[in-house]
């Protein structure tokens, strides 16, 4: 296999997916933001979490994150138990901004794939994925449900935990970005 072939599918599938933010007259960091907000758990929706997932630069977050709030998009509330940090929350038109989304029309292309094929793809993504964060240094997040802390029914049927932070986890949290993730 032809790895610069590999790349230049993947570079495609980025540049289809980043014309989205453009004809909403918004930067890709300011869509990269949207998607991980709607994504991450309730520990993970802060600027410093928000920083590492994006690899970017504390002034750029900053910078995006009020460019968000302007649009009325993102919504900054006090974090419980730690007056110094804030909370960032997609607003109803945050969420709605999201529906016209390229990477809806790529998740929805994803579920046609065979299985078998959506399996091996995501298998060599998650492989690439993980080389590229452990060269640059950088924090894995990932699905809480995937990590060695997610405590599967640890409170009675259907009631999650999360064993690092003592805290309870709804069911759809489970399937969110955490910034805690550790592989199991």
């Amino acid at each position: 296999m032809e790895t610069h072939r590999t790349l230049d599918l993947v570079e495609r599938l980025a540049r289809l997916v980043g014309q989205t933010g453009h004809a909403h007259g918004m930067k890709p960091a300011q869509w990269d933001a949207l998607r991980y907000l709607a994504r991450a758990n309730r520990f993970s929706r802060t600027p410093g979490a928000l920083t590492a997932y994006l690899g970017a630069t504390k002034g750029t977050v900053s910078q995006t994150v009020m460019a968000l709030e302007r649009a009325g998009l993102v919504e900054k509330s006090p974090h419980p138990g730690d007056r110094r940090s804030v909370r960032l929350e997609l607003t109803p038109a945050g969420r709605a901004m999201l529906d016209s989304d390229r990477i809806e029309t790529l998740r929805r292309t994803l579920t046609r794939l065979a299985p078998s094929r959506a399996e091996a793809l995501e298998d060599g993504l998650q492989a690439l994925l993980a080389g590229l964060v452990a060269e640059g240094g950088g924090r894995p997040f990932g699905l809480c449900r995937a990590c060695r802390h997610f405590g599967e029914d640890a409170r009675g049927p259907g009631r999650h935990a999360c064993r690092l932070l003592g805290e309870n986890l709804s069911g759809a949290e489970s399937d969110q970005i955490c910034v805690e993730q550790e592989a199991a």
